[in-house]
């Protein structure tokens, strides 16, 4: 008997990494990158960060100074060709505040084997327009 080729859902591994990184398990999260897996975050002015190890110490340090965090996947499309695009919204208590802040971002990511190569992240403000990039960036990998 063949084994039939399958192609990962990708819907449900980004599910499962944001749930990891919300619920603070790091090492479970960054398990979904390549280990040459590229986080660019320069559209927030933040950087670039290279490798699993990297990315995991970002999230780490992303949550870090929340006292509760939270984030949800409100939107997800598998845009084939190895690219999918995301919207998450962040929400967080910081330290012994209170109040709530809360964050909207957008995700394009290139994915192989299963695993994240790359993921840009963009701020609310450029939603549609990473959106856009995003489709085109598929249409282009044909």
């Amino acid at each position: 008997m063949t084994e039939e080729a399958t192609t990962p859902d990708l819907a449900e591994l980004w599910r499962r990494a944001v749930e990891a990184f919300a619920r603070g398990d790091f090492d479970e999260a960054a398990a979904a990158f390549s280990g040459r897996a590229v986080f660019d975050l320069s559209p927030l002015g933040i950087g670039i960060f290279g490798g699993r190890e990297a990315i995991r110490g970002l999230f780490a340090d992303w949550v870090e100074p929340y006292g509760e965090y939270e984030a949800k996947c409100e939107e997800f499309r598998d845009l084939g060709n190895g690219v999918s695009f995301a919207v998450l919204l962040h929400s967080g208590r910081p330290g012994d505040s209170d109040g709530f802040v809360y964050v909207r971002h957008s995700y394009t990511m290139t994915w192989r084997d299963g695993l994240i190569e790359r993921i840009t992240d963009y701020p609310e403000s450029d939603i549609d327009e990473a959106r856009a990039a995003a489709e085109g960036l598929a249409e282009s990998r044909m």
